[in-house]
């Protein structure tokens, strides 16, 4: 029987709204390792749709990061911000099919809706069956209905979302005139043949939302597999807002040992002091994805948290 299933394609999407940090490169790592592993492509793609929180110099800081440590991807780096031709016809498409409305609410008339899980507000509907009189669009939102979602993560199992509930009409053009992250990376997964997607599991409850998009505009939806967040020692993801330390680019070896370790793969200590090279020449014949920890959070090397 000849096995029909497209080749390996998977991807690493940093935003650039700071230099890299030990969170991201624990996904760098467990997306490059998983996609080389199984003879596959490994993609790069700068999400940087969000504008005004990201910055040229921290995607080139980044890229710079990358190669020290020893990554190589395949093809041009994407940027989502030369991308919005694509994600406004897709969204044109939407309204096409009726799928999405205008809505003319703002922040404070949202402030006391229901909070999602990812703590994000649930719309409430308000402009669903039309803007009321004297009001003009501000955004515009899918229509998510009474649809449920779900998928077998590879690393944290079986996950399924009532997208009304945890999610309700969500933001596909902000007010402001961008598009939305949800948008985005489903467009750019598709338009890449992306078919394998290996992140951190902070984006989790975003997964259910993009494959109902992903159904909507009648995209394939890929594998999924969240790896653990890193966390602090207060228990908070690592990012510029808690102050992440950034890579070291100029001695990149111990980081990518710890991420090794982080992501369960056991390397033996003597590579504790190993160059790059080294380390990808061991991680990527002892590489085990079943080896990663299950569960969305897990504290980061000198964190000083106990794990049980």
């Amino acid at each position: 029987m000849i096995d029909s299933a497209p080749p390996y394609r998977g991807r690493f999407a940093p935003s650039p709204t700071g230099p890299l940090h030990f969170g991201s490169l624990v996904a760098a790592v467990g997306s490059f390792l998983e996609a080389r592993t199984r003879g596959g492509a490994w993609l790069l793609r700068i999400e940087d749709v969000d504008a005004p929180r990201c910055s040229a110099a921290a995607a080139a800081d980044i890229l710079r990061t990358l190669e020290a440590c020893g990554f190589s991807w395949d093809g041009e780096v994407v940027r989502q911000s030369r991308r919005t031709e694509a994600y406004a016809a897709a969204l044109e498409r939407l309204k096409f099919g009726g799928r999405v409305f205008s809505c003319a609410c703002t922040r404070k008339e949202l402030a006391d809706s229901a909070i999602a899980p990812d703590g994000a507000s649930i719309y409430p509907g308000t402009c669903r069956q039309g803007l009321a009189a004297g009001r003009s669009a501000r955004a515009w939102r899918l229509r998510v209905g009474d649809a449920r979602a779900g998928f077998d993560d590879a690393i944290q199992g079986r996950v399924d979302s009532d997208l009304s509930l945890d999610a309700g009409d969500f933001i596909l053009l902000r007010a402001d005139g961008l598009f939305a992250y949800q948008l985005a990376v489903v467009v750019d997964d598709a338009d890449a043949g992306i078919t394998h997607v290996v992140r951190g599991a902070d984006l989790l409850t975003s997964t259910a939302r993009q494959i109902f998009l992903q159904q909507c505009l009648g995209l394939p939806t890929p594998c999924y597999a969240h790896l653990p967040v890193a966390v602090n020692a207060a228990g908070e993801k690592l990012s510029k807002q808690t102050r992440a330390a950034a890579v070291d680019a100029s001695q990149p070896g111990p980081a990518l040992f710890a991420a090794l370790e982080f992501l369960g793969q056991q390397p033996p200590p003597e590579l504790s002091g190993a160059s790059p090279g080294e380390l990808w020449t061991w991680a990527t014949r002892h590489w085990r994805l079943e080896r990663v920890p299950r569960g969305p959070l897990c504290p980061a090397p000198g964190s000083g948290i106990i794990v049980p």
